[in-house]
């Protein structure tokens, strides 16, 4: 009998123990679902700031290309068109790697901006830090440079010692190119030389 209560008085214990946890979790999660979200969208809109020219309104719409959904932002003035703002991920060396990639009505990049990451400090995390390698994506025009890294065949510079993460840099910003392709009502082709896949490294413990 004494065990049989013992193993009662457990039960009801653990019951309560986890209903107590739940509340505290629900209670933690209300208080501070606001907060995070409005992080979020801030973090969200400077972004479009940053890769975009001075626009007055925005409008929030999706699209599927090749399986996957793409989120974008409209930007216009009045009535005319300034561009769109394209949130792309791909995967780099470490992991997801997020952009906010905006072009112009002209199919211009105009500039991108990183979301998030999970690139290695002091390699493949220079995508947010490295000037050179930021600053070529100011005004990059896919009409006139090919959209691969220079090992590639292609005009863009790689991040030194972080070749994958590079890729997947390109990458994004060619899938972002090819999404507005097909809002623009074009063959929505995502061109790029660059790979995600981690079996193209080409160095062991090498980005």
């Amino acid at each position: 009998m004494a065990a049989k209560s013992n193993l009662l008085n457990m039960v009801v214990v653990l019951g309560v123990t986890c209903l107590v946890c739940s509340g505290v979790l629900a209670g933690a999660y209300a208080l501070t679902k606001d907060p995070i979200d409005a992080a979020a969208a801030e973090k969200t809109n400077q972004a479009i700031g940053e890769v975009l020219p001075h626009f007055t309104e925005t409008s929030y719409e999706a699209v599927d290309l090749e399986g996957k959904t793409y989120h974008y932002y409209k930007a216009t003035e009045g009535d005319k068109l300034i561009g769109y703002a394209v949130e792309s991920s791909v995967v780099g060396f470490g992991g997801p790697l997020s952009l906010m990639v905006g072009v112009t009505a002209d199919g211009v990049v105009y500039n991108t901006s990183v979301l998030s990451h999970s690139e290695t400090p002091g390699l493949g995390a220079k995508c947010t830090t490295d000037a050179k390698f930021i600053s070529q994506w100011k005004g990059f025009n896919p009409a006139e440079k090919k959209l691969a890294v220079k090992k590639d065949g292609g005009d863009v510079d790689a991040i030194t010692a972080s070749t994958i993460t590079s890729r997947a840099y390109t990458a994004a910003v060619a899938n972002a190119l090819a999404v507005v392709k097909l809002l623009g009502g074009e063959a929505a082709d995502a061109v790029s030389g660059a790979s995600t896949q981690a079996e193209n490294m080409e160095e062991p413990g090498n980005e």
